[in-house]
């Protein structure tokens, strides 16, 4: 026998009964888009590589690091399997013009790759939703896609999370407070990790990111980049501040809380739990004003934000507000191969009415029957025996009310008791 053919690490099967919590999650984020009115969108999983080499940045880890990359066998193109949303939906953006008529607020539910070492809720196939309003340059934009991740965590039952947010303000004063960050890292070399020294004239913004207990001392003393914002970058931060008291909505400002993309500008935020140890955001977002025209398009402002499904189900699964996983209405009992096509026939009338019926295959006694009935979760049996059809009816039996009577319904109109089946 040849050994078996496992998944690749780090990319996993989702199976039942898992898969339920899934689409129970999928389902919540739809309702929730639609009452904010953003739009389904789907991109490829395989771009050209070089969307994300100009859209993340070149000294950015997913870049160094952690892409699938590969060249296309057929024509040499370098193409890349989707690390991120963001980039693939500017990128269709503006090759279809889509901002000609206004803005668009768009979603996007997905897989995208990144090679780093599995972990829990992080995975080499992982899979985000995420938003991205585009065309839209007013703080009350960055406020509502804050405030609809509120809203999803209230759907969720997901009570203990908690908002940080901070102004990266423009690319000038930006620029003045990475000059200040490298003489102040500079003047401390000593002090600085191999990572950070490799980061200090290509990305010192993400030196402020580390996660080295050692240097976080030297962090804390860093200048802050709210020392460098401008009239016109504070005003959209006090505004969006603003918004989110007057929604009730708590938040800290976090000035540690960076991008390291130049194409970032003004509001970034996350959310963030202590129940998942260290790797506590569990969404983050932020303004991209830069990166339509980086990707080719004319220049437009953009906000979104991406969030991984695996890490929100595992605090889901921890605090226990998702949904038992589903169960057919009635489990249909056929002892009697001969009375299949009946079988067959009814349970497809019930099944068009909108009930989940799950009908018996493979055959055994009416005890196995009954058995395999009882693990499903049914509420009911449907007994085609042979009595039942002598007399053009089928039994009906509660599964879970010991109280409940079984009783007989008419096989020649299954629709007319189905809702009897839904209510008992």
């Amino acid at each position: 026998m040849a050994d078996p053919i496992r998944a690749v690490k780090g990319m996993n099967d989702l199976l039942p009964p898992d898969s339920a919590r899934w689409q129970w999650f999928e389902d919540t984020v739809r309702a929730l888009m639609r009452r904010y009115a953003y739009q389904f969108v789907r991109t490829p999983i395989v771009e050209h590589t070089p969307l994300f080499v100009r859209g993340l940045g070149e000294v950015t880890d997913i870049v160094e690091k952690e892409m699938y990359s590969f060249v296309d066998s057929m024509n040499g193109d370098p193409l890349t399997l989707r690390p991120e949303g963001t980039a693939g939906v500017v990128r269709a953006m503006v090759e279809h013009n889509a901002l000609y008529d206004g803005g668009k607020r768009l979603f996007y539910i997905g897989p995208m790759f990144r090679h780093e070492r599995p972990q829990r809720g992080r995975y080499r196939q992982f899979h985000q939703v995420g938003v991205e309003a585009l065309g839209y340059a007013g703080p009350e934009v960055d406020a509502e896609v804050i405030l609809m991740c509120r809203a999803l965590w209230q759907d969720l039952g997901l009570g203990e999370v908690r908002l940080d947010i901070n102004s990266l303000g423009q690319p000038d004063e930006r620029r003045a407070h990475r000059a200040a960050l490298i003489a102040h890292f500079e003047a401390h070399r000593d002090q600085l990790d191999a990572d950070a020294q490799r980061r200090l004239h290509s990305n010192p913004l993400r030196i402020l990111d580390t996660k080295n207990p050692a240097m976080q001392p030297l962090v804390e003393a860093a200048p802050q980049l709210m020392s460098y914002l401008g009239e016109a970058s504070l005003k959209h931060f006090d505004a969006l501040k603003a918004m989110l008291d007057a929604a009730g909505q708590p938040f800290r400002v976090n000035p540690r809380l960076v991008r390291g993309m130049d194409y970032y500008n003004l509001t970034v935020f996350e959310w963030v739990t202590d129940k998942l140890g260290a790797q506590g955001t569990i969404c983050g977002g932020g303004r991209y004003d830069g990166l339509m025209e980086l990707v080719g398009g004319k220049p437009a402002p953009g906000i979104g934000w991406g969030m991984g499904i695996e890490r929100v189900l595992d605090l889901v699964q921890q605090i226990g507000s998702a949904p038992p996983a589903p169960v057919p209405d009635a489990y249909a009992i056929v002892p009697d191969a001969a009375a299949m096509p009946v079988a067959v026939r009814t349970v497809e009338v019930l099944r068009a009415a909108g009930l989940a019926v799950q009908l018996h295959a493979g055959g055994g006694s009416m005890k196995t029957q009954f058995k395999k009935a009882d693990a499903s979760g049914a509420r009911h049996a449907l007994i085609f025996g042979g009595d039942e059809l002598a007399r053009a009816e089928v039994a009906v039996k509660p599964l879970r009310d010991a109280t409940a009577a079984q009783v007989s319904q008419p096989l020649a109109d299954p629709a007319a008791w189905a809702a009897s089946l839904r209510n008992a």
